[in-house]
């Protein structure tokens, strides 16, 4: 028996707003089984004596150090903007709040 029904696939499509067909809806409760029966085996695992890890292999930062250098200054800045007004970009408004 699936663990995931036709109908519970079609309301997940819903509330993702996929438009899906009704072969999809077959296909999808198919593959969307397999994985959840996957996903159980794994949980069925005993892994008490294994301790809880971020990653499997060790890490290390590869990060630069990081350098303080002189950035921009504010006219610096603006000087490419297509339009600014008292020392900020100025861009067109896009919604109709005040």
């Amino acid at each position: 028996m699936p663990s995931i029904s036709r109908d519970e696939v079609a309301h997940l499509a819903r509330l993702a707003r996929l438009a899906v067909t009704e072969d999809e809806l077959d296909l999808f409760a198919g593959q969307l089984d397999v994985i959840l029966q996957a996903v159980a085996r794994v949980g069925e695992l005993a892994t008490s004596d294994v301790p809880p890890t971020s990653h499997a292999v060790p890490l290390t930062n590869v990060f630069r150090e990081d350098v303080l250098r002189p950035g921009l200054r504010q006219q610096q800045a603006l000087a490419g903007a297509p339009a600014a007004e008292a020392g900020r970009f100025r861009v067109p408004r896009i919604l109709g709040e005040e």
